[in-house]
């Protein structure tokens, strides 16, 4: 039968105290016939070689008892030391630093706990850090983005107030740019405004049960003309079953065009752009592939990150960045995956979403 002992720690020491006290009683038993023989006791022992006698033995015992208990327990107070000295460590910013753990009993516990929090505390202020340059980083990126069309705003503004152009020509084609530079600034402003708001602890979703398959349909519909001015024709390969998911539809909406427009903008003209929806291991499952001029970057994971772009000099032609950071997050608050693969000119995006059950 095997028995537990809740205060490990507490059983050792009561352990370590009785055999220290069992030495210091055999020491004891050892000294007294040596100070107290029959020549002493034969009545020439005075009172005060007595009492000296006497505090010398129990001092000696004592002692022998303290050393004993010390020498049982080293290896506990050397260990609490080593405990005290990390977490002064931990306190002067050694974050994640770990104590080596020994024994079964209430310090190891103790030591776990205090690892667990050391990790705990680097990986906050790790993530604290990230935050921060993320956030330096987006400010930057706003900054960039947002004077481009900004500047040219401000500067057609400044020819048509100083009556800088010749011709009703001209003049409507000043009118045209600001209005687009000014569309420009505002679909930015708005693509920002989304992805923050996505990117926040507290966002909640509008969740209800809907069928993918025909919201998909819907979509791909209104986008047929579009795809067909821009010269790119839809093949679809779509399942015929029902496909019941748990979402919010206007972000899931939202997933869709962004991809659908990342297909117009990259696509070679003329081309086919492939769609397909199908059920795989109780998710649903859908890819885009369209052709591209040139093989994208190596790592193609960067595409879902923040503001970035294929080209480099942020073309005005070439969105703003966030289309893709914003599909990544949909997807995940819907605990789906995105992921993207190129192959042979093609470059296809697959999107899954858990069925609901």
């Amino acid at each position: 039968m095997n028995i537990s002992f809740r205060n490990k720690l507490l059983v050792k020491l009561f352990g370590a105290i009785t055999i220290s006290f069992l030495i210091a009683s055999v020491a004891l038993n050892s000294i007294i016939p040596i100070f107290f023989s029959d020549y002493y006791l034969s009545g020439e022992l005075t009172p005060t070689m007595w009492n000296i006698l006497t505090f010398f033995i129990f001092t000696f015992v004592i002692s022998i008892f303290i050393i004993s208990l010390i020498l049982l327990t080293r290896k506990k107070l050397i260990y609490l030391n080593n405990i005290t000295e990390s977490v002064q460590e931990i306190a002067n910013g050694n974050l994640g630093l770990e104590i080596e753990l020994k024994g079964r009993d209430e310090l190891t516990q103790l030591a776990k706990n205090i690892n667990y929090m050391s990790k705990k505390l680097e990986n906050t202020f790790e993530h604290e850090r990230q935050l921060e340059f993320a956030k330096n980083e987006l400010i930057t990126n706003v900054s960039h983005d947002l004077r481009t069309p900004l500047t040219s705003i401000i500067g057609y503004a400044d020819l048509l107030r100083n009556g800088q152009y010749d011709s009703k020509e001209k003049l409507q084609e000043y009118h045209e740019t600001i209005f687009n530079k000014s569309q420009r600034l505002k679909h930015l402003m708005d693509e920002l405004f989304e992805y923050t708001r996505l990117s926040s602890p507290d966002i909640k979703l509008n969740l209800s049960e809907v069928e993918l398959v025909g919201i998909f349909e819907q979509i791909v519909g209104e986008y047929t003309p579009i795809f067909d001015k821009e010269q790119l024709c839809i093949q679809k390969t779509i399942t015929v079953e029902n496909i019941p998911v748990v979402v919010d539809i206007e972000k899931i909406v939202r997933v869709y065009e962004n991809l659908f427009i990342n297909a117009i903008k990259y696509s070679l003209k003329p081309s086919i752009v492939k769609m397909s929806f199908e059920t795989k291991e109780n998710k649903a499952v859908f890819t885009i592939s369209n052709r591209v001029e040139q093989p994208p970057l190596a790592d193609l994971s960067k595409l879902f990150e923040r503001f970035f772009r294929e080209d480099k000099a942020r073309g005005d032609n070439r969105g703003t960045g966030l289309g893709l950071a914003i599909c990544k997050r949909i997807v995940e608050l819907h605990n789906g995956a995105i992921d993207v693969e190129y192959q042979e000119g093609w470059i296809t995006f697959t999107v899954e979403y858990p069925l609901y059950s």
